[in-house]
């Protein structure tokens, strides 16, 4: 198998207890809801608009939203049925209010028809599936992901197909799969790649195909032994093993973080305020590589996704769910909450945001909904004492920006670089004095961006 065991890392972090209560626990797929509610902004860049009305009847997969901007992704129902209302929805995230389109379930699941190229759970006839592969067009491999509304599931929601063109001067010569998931708590991308490990690889054959790029890492840290082991046997099934490599890294928070991946696999450096294309470098989750598979050879638009629901509640699982189902539909499918629950948070433990609607749906971008019980700690001042700075991944000082932020000298913070924060959460957890850094980073970001527009 080829898989090279890395045991160095390029920045400080943290080792944190994983709790990946989760990890042996099979994906259940979650029945379809009776209704969904779908936002129209649920990736980076431009929001889309409605090409449906109200008393519309939809069926699956059908294209009910989208924009004309390049960086946008259009957005497909979930589930048949018919358009009863479109509301306002508040964004946890951004506390941006957002259009949003409630279907009702006509309890048929109607899909639209699908041209499906190769059915990979019935045939193991992957030369015949390479074939298929080899025969399309880069640039319709790009549209088949543009139309199916794909958008990187690790987080950040950058729509895919904008990802994987970039400008003709960007030479991409490296392709990183990422399916480190370092953040506490989570495992959706870890059961990923072990029950739809064939879909991720031909994923990453797709990303090969379109990139040519010279170089091409799997990473994967070292407490999922299971997959790195899985999905090596497999490439080898596959005829796959000779087009990349599994790198093993330590298990280290926040290694899967874009800019500290980047920089562990290959040494290169993203400057401030730039892309990994700045340095050759093209980055894909493993969720993102199994919908681009299930874009291109299936004619799936993404309607759906895996999400860990865990922490404080009876029976935590990995669920396979319809996009616009809401939380607390995810709370009841997995039991009882346990007593004193007063954290509900979107996401992990450290890059999370706490929630309070449970009304809120499932997005493109969210991977774990975790319940938690724990104090809530009183915010003392700052005693200069520098361990954020120590423990930040990015070099910067983030004391700098509370200090800032509070005295709303906004622009201050830029010259700090703000912008570089990727916002994982590392200083807010060693601070001493229980001071919510990231918020304020946030607050400040979102400042800065205003005074932009």
């Amino acid at each position: 198998m080829n898989i090279e065991i890395k045991k160095k890392r390029a920045f400080k972090g943290l080792s944190l207890p994983e709790n990946k209560i989760t990890a042996k626990k099979p994906i259940e797929v979650l029945p379809v809801p009776d209704k969904v509610v779908i936002p129209l902004q649920q990736n980076i860049g431009a929001p889309c608009e409605f090409i449906v009305e109200r008393g519309d009847m939809v069926k699956t997969g059908q294209k009910i939203a989208d924009s004309q901007n390049y960086v946008s992704a259009p957005i497909h129902s979930s589930i048949s049925g018919k358009v009863t209302r479109i509301i306002k929805v508040v964004n946890p995230v951004t506390s941006n209010v957002m259009d949003s389109v409630i279907i009702e379930s006509d309890g048929l699941d109607n899909w639209i028809e699908l041209k499906k190229l190769f059915d990979i759970k019935k045939s193991d006839d992957f030369s015949g599936l390479k074939k298929i592969i080899d025969s399309i067009d880069g640039k319709e491999i790009i549209k088949k992901i543009k139309e199916a509304g794909i958008v990187g599931l690790g987080g950040a929601t950058f729509p895919t197909h904008v990802k994987l063109n970039p400008p003709k001067d960007k030479k991409i010569d490296t392709l990183i799969l990422n399916g480190c998931e370092c953040e506490p708590f989570i495992t959706s991308d870890h059961r990923v790649m072990l029950e739809y490990g064939k879909e991720v690889l031909m994923g990453l054959y797709i990303l090969n195909k379109v990139l040519s790029p010279q170089n091409i890492y799997v990473a994967i840290e070292k407490n999922k032994e299971d997959a790195i082991i899985y999905l090596g046997k497999l490439a080898e099934e596959m005829g796959l093993d000779s087009i990349f490599k599994i790198i093993a890294l330590e298990s280290r928070y926040p290694m899967g973080a874009e800019k500290t991946l980047i920089r562990t696999i290959t040494g290169r450096i993203v400057p401030m305020g730039g892309l990994p294309m700045d340095v050759r470098v093209i980055m894909n989750n493993v969720a993102t590589s199994k919908s681009v598979y299930e874009a291109v050879i299936e004619g799936k638009p993404m309607i759906d996704r895996v999400i860990t629901v865990t922490g404080a509640i009876e029976n935590p699982k990995n669920l396979l769910v319809r996009l616009g189902i809401t939380i607390d539909k995810l709370v009841e499918s997995c039991g009882k909450t346990e007593s004193g629950v007063n954290y509900l948070i979107i996401g992990g433990p450290m890059m999370g945001i706490s929630i309070v609607n449970t009304d809120f749906p499932v997005t493109k971008g969210m991977n774990c909904l975790l319940l938690r019980k724990s104090r809530i700690p009183f915010e003392q001042n700052c005693i200069n004492c520098g361990r954020c700075v120590n423990i930040c991944p990015m070099k910067l000082m983030p004391l700098a920006y509370v200090r800032y932020v509070k005295k709303s000298q906004f622009e201050a913070c830029r010259e700090y670089y703000i912008e570089n924060c990727i916002e994982c959460g590392c200083c807010s957890y060693v601070c001493p004095a229980n001071i919510p850094i990231v918020g304020y980073i946030k607050t400040g970001k979102n400042q800065l961006l205003k005074t932009i527009g």
